[in-house]
């Protein structure tokens, strides 16, 4: 087995056709900092020359992720000089799901206790999801005045269709192991402490195929599923950059930290 360290919060280990991708901010938490999404942008990459490893398991110690990590100063677009820096500094959340999905090998999330906001999705960006059985995923961005991004919106449509992608997406609630892997959102629903147990042995199972037949059916499910999805997200980091300036949003913010019910005018 090799090891590598890619970062501060990255740690990738190589065995047998299979990677293990773990992320650890140290916390249990694992919020996505600036640096964090930065670092898991870059190990997807590290993987496009990598003939050997057929699967990839992204794992975190602790809950998956608390998803964005709002007390992170570079992740404060109020201090963007303009709105041509404003743009660039949300591209990061879309850039590093797109490189996970790119990704030739098969990826497996593998989620313990919550997976939340932009880490579900990346989660909905990977081939499979593997939950323990009281992990949860949620999407808080609705009701804290944003909209959905990071090019998810299509991918979540396609997982669970749209009536629940707007259950999932608008409400900002809850959605448990086994409701998710009845809507298809969660491909197994393991014990809870092993998820990465399961996850491993469909790496490993995928690990002893062919690998040439299994990148190209990948990619030929993937060109089939996702036509439409560049045609039908690409403004959505432009419309984050926009409801971010929104008044329902301060008072959401300001809502969540003073723990009350906001107000919203729709200004």
């Amino acid at each position: 087995m090799s090891e590598a360290k890619i970062g501060d919060f990255i740690t990738v280990s190589r065995a047998d056709g299979v990677a293990v991708v773990t992320f650890d901010r140290g916390d249990g938490r694992n919020a996505l900092s600036r640096q964090a999404i930065l670092e898991l942008t870059e190990t997807a990459k590290s993987f496009a020359d990598d003939l050997e490893t057929q699967a990839v398991i992204l794992t975190s110690k602790g809950a998956f992720t608390a998803g964005a990590d709002l007390k992170d100063p570079a992740m404060d677009r109020r201090k963007a000089n303009g709105l041509l820096e404003r743009r660039h500094m949300v591209r990061i959340g879309p850039d590093l799901c797109d490189a996970w999905e790119k990704m030739e090998q098969v990826t497996i999330c593998a989620i313990e206790k919550y997976c939340i906001g932009g880490g579900a999705a990346l989660a909905a960006a990977c081939d499979f999801r593997i939950m323990a059985r009281s992990a949860t995923m949620r999407l808080p961005e609705i009701p804290l005045g944003m909209n959905m991004s990071w090019h998810s919106v299509p991918r979540i449509v396609s997982l669970v269709g749209p009536a629940r992608a707007k259950r999932f997406i608008m409400y900002g609630e809850d959605v448990g192991a086994e409701e998710a892997a009845l809507w298809g959102l969660c491909d197994e629903v393991a014990e809870d402490g092993e998820a990465l147990v399961v996850a491993n042995k469909w790496a490993k199972k995928t690990a002893k195929l062919p690998p040439n037949a299994v990148r190209m059916t990948k990619q030929s499910v993937n060109a089939v599923a996702n036509a439409l999805h560049p045609a039908t997200s690409f403004m959505d980091a432009d419309q984050y950059a926009l409801a971010t300036t929104s008044e329902d949003y301060r008072e959401a913010i300001k809502a969540f930290l003073e723990k009350r019910e906001p107000k919203f005018t729709g200004r």
